[in-house]
């Protein structure tokens, strides 16, 4: 029988996209030269692995878990570890590799304990990940010679042999040698969701009795996942711990666990790149929020909640959606409607913003006096004037922002009914 070829054209778009990833990852300190610039720009490729491989377990596999900072936490440990064994003349390894011993760290630990993590599924995961998360912060302040106890454990990735003047010293060679590892470990996760496994991962999540119906353990399925799972925030703690030179508990606190689920949620865990996004904005909000104003974690939630109620996809979701609004040529029609909406939640937001500011101030800066500035309008936090103008700003603007919505979801079933007659046109002429 003659051998039957096919032609597999290349994926052009996917090209595209991957290069141009490569591009970014290349040019960005390049274009944001300051130290904080580059700092940032290190820290969001970590938090996009970090967040990346949460979302195996969340957005692929449908597990809510509340404590995947322990394998990035202890592969930041063990990674440490490693650097100072290799600074000591004990551990004869490159620098650069050392982040695959915090992935291997990981990934070991995800070994031990997933088995019994995974055996459950659902509220029940859930709630076992985070008895895990809370027994591991609890050991990393009673077993101090591995810990470091509160002071942590401190190193310096200048160690070993420079290759071709390479030290790690400079923060521009850190940062280079964490876009490498971005880049890699972006694109094999992005293959693992194209894998038979990552795919049955998507069918434990969506109807696990079917699975278990034609004859596959959900419970292995998950297992496998989580172990994955492990070995990439392994490698996402491992780049953490050369780029701050010090490992503390809070690597594996629970706040760092719910950075994670917070962040991967707001970029989008039903789409790949989601979580990318949500890296991003992980790091622009703990450097740069928190630098502006003490209430950021207050904006943070009110922000969940807003996503919560309105966008519940995540930002991801709503790129998509635009996108397809956009194939069919009909974007044009509802920019207006968006425009508004950006106009009138500002205003809004500019009102409990005042209020906000004004009540931390008094919590927390009253000594300093009554006054407080806010977007460069002075206010008294003492003054009833103050308060009733920033009251009025936020009250008009939730109203406004209410008849904007109301608009722009009329306008929007009426995009999204053209374009399915559209559709069906176009298959009834097929």
């Amino acid at each position: 029988m003659a051998a039957t070829y096919t032609f597999k054209p290349h994926n052009i778009g996917r090209w595209l996209i991957w290069s141009l990833f490569a591009v970014v990852l290349l040019v960005a300190p390049m274009i944001f030269k300051s130290n904080l610039s580059v700092t940032m720009l290190a820290q969001m490729g970590i938090a996009i692995i970090a967040c990346l491989s949460y979302n195996m377990l969340l957005g692929q596999g449908g597990m809510l878990s509340f404590g995947h900072a322990v394998y990035t936490g202890l592969g930041s440990y063990m990674a440490m570890h490693a650097l100072n064994a290799v600074s000591a003349g004990h551990l004869a390894i490159p620098v650069s590799l050392l982040p695959l011993i915090g992935g291997l760290s990981g990934m070991g630990f995800a070994v031990l304990l997933g088995w019994v993590t995974t055996r459950k599924s659902g509220t029940p995961f859930a709630m076992i990940t985070l008895g895990v998360a809370e027994l591991v912060f609890a050991m990393s302040l009673m077993f101090s010679e591995f810990f470091g106890g509160e002071a942590g454990v401190s190193g310096n990735r200048v160690a070993g042999q420079a290759f071709m003047g390479i030290t790690f010293g400079p923060q521009i060679q850190i940062y280079y040698l964490i876009a490498i590892y971005t880049f890699v470990c972006v694109a094999l996760m992005y293959a693992f969701t194209q894998t038979p496994l990552g795919r049955m991962l998507n069918a434990v999540r969506d109807n696990p009795e079917r699975v278990e119906f034609i004859g596959y353990n959900t419970q292995l399925v998950r297992y496998l996942a989580f172990i994955i799972a492990g070995f990439f925030a392994g490698i996402a703690g491992g780049l953490g711990a050369l780029n701050f030179e010090i490992v503390t508990a809070e690597v594996v606190g629970a706040a760092r666990s719910g950075g994670y689920l917070l962040f991967t949620f707001l970029g989008g865990a039903t789409f790949f790149f989601g979580p990318i996004i949500g890296g991003i904005l992980m790091v622009i909000a703990f450097v740069l929020l928190s630098e502006l104003t003490k209430a950021w974690l207050l904006y943070l939630g009110l922000i969940f909640l807003f996503m919560v109620m309105y966008a519940p996809g995540g930002i991801a979701s709503l790129i998509m959606m635009n996108l397809r609004v956009a194939k069919y040529g009909k974007l044009a029609g509802i920019w207006v409607s968006y425009l508004g909406l950006g106009v009138t939640a500002l205003v809004m937001l500019a009102g409990a913003g005042a209020m906000i500011e004004m009540v931390y101030h008094l919590q927390l800066n009253s000594a300093l006096g009554d006054s407080v500035r806010f977007m460069g309008v002075p206010l008294n936090s003492r003054d009833v004037d103050s308060w009733v103008g920033a009251s009025l700003v936020l009250m008009t603007g939730m109203g406004l922002f209410e008849l904007a919505r109301r608009h722009y979801a009329a306008q929007w079933s009426e995009i999204q009914a053209s374009i399915e007659k559209d559709v069906q046109r176009g298959e009834n002429a097929a």
